[in-house]
């Protein structure tokens, strides 16, 4: 009788924890997903797993890096990078705090992209001929929401910005 209970409960335990390891995998992000290994993951794993990048930016040594945004209401951009053979070599949050101050006064339109991702949106304003874009960003306190603004001035970084917004009176900043 103990050889058949024991026989049945190893397929339960095994499916619980093929299910239990397939939502834990679900929660993954680009970044973290340790389905994906640096070296040997392709481009055609990742977009089996995460769909179709936002955007491609070709890379002057062949290879490439996909762009996962998530403006405008998510607050993070996944940056895959693959080398010239189409292996992952390298992830990262554009929009992690460590990414964020990587912008500097100088910097052109294409730079800020590459580094930040897609933005949520862009507001010209005439009487200081800036471009204003945005990006929704992780906020210090759960009850708000933050946002990065780079300021653009004939396409190049003047500033940056953050405002934080209270989400329910989103019209006003802080």
């Amino acid at each position: 009788m103990r050889t058949r209970l024991a026989a049945a409960a190893l397929p339960l335990a095994t499916l619980l924890a093929a299910l239990l390891a397939s939502l834990l995998a679900g929660c993954a992000t680009p970044v973290d997903d340790p389905r994906l290994m640096s070296g040997r993951s392709t481009v055609a794993e990742v977009q089996a797993l995460y769909g179709m990048p936002t955007r491609v930016w070709p890379e002057a040594d062949g290879g490439q890096t996909l762009e996962f945004a998530q403006q405008p209401f998510g607050t993070h951009c996944y940056l895959l990078r693959f080398d010239a053979a189409g292996h992952l070599a390298g992830r990262r949050d554009g929009l992690a705090p460590a990414e964020r101050a990587r912008v500097v006064p100088g910097m052109s339109i294409e730079q800020v992209q590459r580094l930040l991702g897609r933005e949520r949106t862009r507001v010209h304003f005439s009487l200081s001929g800036e471009d204003v874009w945005d990006w929704n960003v992780e906020p210090p306190y759960a009850a708000m929401w933050l946002r990065l603004n780079v300021h653009f001035k004939d396409g190049v970084v003047v500033k940056t910005t953050e405002i934080l917004v209270d989400p329910d009176r989103p019209h006003r900043n802080f």
